[in-house]
């Protein structure tokens, strides 16, 4: 498939995603959008995508200067008919989903790194809840995401003031996984890829699966839920390997979905 705003690379079971708006910080506008959520869902069939930015920034949110696309009688439209199955596909991927946060991510585009399972930021990185400056609120799933990891009051302090939340501030706030320096970004996330591109993908789906609906169920809920998934890994071959492996102190070779 030929896209407009994106490119899609796949190499060892790892599909990279790049938003390529660099003129605009790769702001958001429709055809991006729906690009994306096309690749996204594509990559449901690999073992991890990468998503990340071209030049100086990971993504600037929405794109307020598009006169063909930005409608601001639209917005609540626009989220639920483009923002939200873009964020969907996100989150409900089998596969483990990468936020490579190259440079600033503001807005929608904080939000759409905060929807993946890791997010890897280089340090010069910042990541800002900007919608309070224009009048609005985070949108993009940040209202759900942002107070689930940093707590309500650091959540309502990022969006209130609308202050750069530098990558080590975010670090320190479990906002993401890790900072690192520049010169080490890509090579961290590549290896990172890697990894998981090794790994026993049935149980990485089941663990999303379980981890992304803990927050909605009881203590009784989670444990069934856990007990059914837990099962449905322990009947898979990438267990018979894992405990073989094991066993014989050698590397495990995961075969995966």
């Amino acid at each position: 498939m030929t896209y407009d705003w994106i490119t899609v690379t796949e190499a060892g079971g790892v599909t990279t995603i790049t938003l390529q708006r660099p003129e605009v910080m790769n702001a958001l506008n429709t055809g991006l959008r729906r690009e994306l959520t096309v690749a996204l869902r594509l990559g449901h069939h690999g073992r991890v995508i990468v998503l990340t930015g071209a030049g100086r920034a990971f993504c600037s949110g929405q794109d307020l200067g598009d006169a063909g696309g930005f409608d601001a009688s639209r917005v609540e439209a626009t989220l639920n008919d483009e923002y939200v199955p873009m964020i969907r596909a996100i989150t409900d991927a089998p596969v483990p989903v990468i936020a490579a946060v190259n440079g600033v991510a503001a807005g929608a585009g904080a939000n759409l790194a905060l929807a993946c399972d890791l997010v890897i930021a280089a340090e010069s990185a910042s990541f800002i809840q900007a919608f309070a400056r224009i009048g609005l609120i985070p949108d993009a799933g940040g209202t759900s995401f942002l107070p689930r990891r940093v707590g309500l009051q650091r959540a309502m302090g990022a969006a209130l003031l609308a202050e750069p939340v530098s990558a080590c501030q975010a670090e320190a706030w479990g906002m993401i996984w890790e900072a690192v320096p520049d010169d080490r970004f890509a090579e961290v996330v590549s290896a990172r890829a890697a990894r998981l591109a090794a790994g026993p993908t049935g149980a990485y789906a089941a663990l999303k699966q379980a981890l992304r609906g803990a927050f909605d169920r009881d203590l009784d809920s989670q444990l069934a839920v856990e007990a059914r998934l837990q099962g449905d890994c322990g009947a898979s071959e990438d267990f018979r390997e894992g405990v073989a492996a094991f066993i014989a102190k050698r590397p495990p070779v995961f075969q995966g979905r």
